[in-house]
């Protein structure tokens, strides 16, 4: 695969100094953000990007706080969090708020995608292996729920799975119920 590497560059946060670095692939630029010091085995944290929920702290999610809880740990206890540029489940942001749309019609997450025409879940993680072997990290402990993001890094040796669950509220609760009962997430 061809990726273009950026240079590092700091990055001050509400939660720490991290480091910053950008991994182009075709038309998408992913982002790792890691600790100044990598662990032997770094908690790892894969996140499709989430505009509604990232930066506008939409309620309907649990992106935005995930990514709250993640950097908050990785900063304690060393570690990246790969950002990859997968809006929707990588349906786009056009297509994420069509589904919204529907969502607000009664359509649960998934039945929102399928009347789109795309899968549940449209996703791939191979950018993962090719970050982290720039990295030279061969084992991780993974800070997710989804139990297919553990199956496509069956390259990568993951030394623990780490749960990373919010607080149910009344825009999103269904929508964990969906990510539990459709997607087999481990909530």
């Amino acid at each position: 695969m061809n990726i273009e590497i950026s240079e590092v560059a700091n990055l001050p946060t509400k939660y720490g100094t991290f480091k910053i670095q950008t991994f182009k692939e075709h038309h998408k630029e992913h982002l790792a953000i890691f600790t100044n010091e990598l662990p032997d085995t770094p908690i790892v944290r894969v996140h499709s990007e989430c505009l509604t929920g990232d930066v506008l702290s939409s309620l309907k999610c649990d992106c935005g706080q995930q990514l709250d809880m993640a950097l908050e740990m990785i900063a304690k206890q060393g570690g990246m969090i790969l950002y990859l540029r997968q809006e929707g489940r990588n349906i786009g942001l056009l297509n994420k708020v069509n589904a919204y749309a529907l969502q607000d019609k009664g359509f649960d997450t998934v039945a929102a995608n399928h009347q789109l025409g795309f899968p549940a879940d449209a996703r791939s993680y191979e950018i993962v292996h090719d970050i982290l072997k720039h990295f030279k990290i061969n084992k991780i402990k993974l800070l997710t729920n989804n139990p297919e993001k553990i199956k496509s890094l069956q390259a990568i040796e993951i030394v623990e799975r780490l749960p990373i669950i919010v607080e149910k509220n009344e825009h999103n609760k269904n929508y964990l119920e969906v990510k539990k009962e459709q997607m087999g997430h481990l909530l």
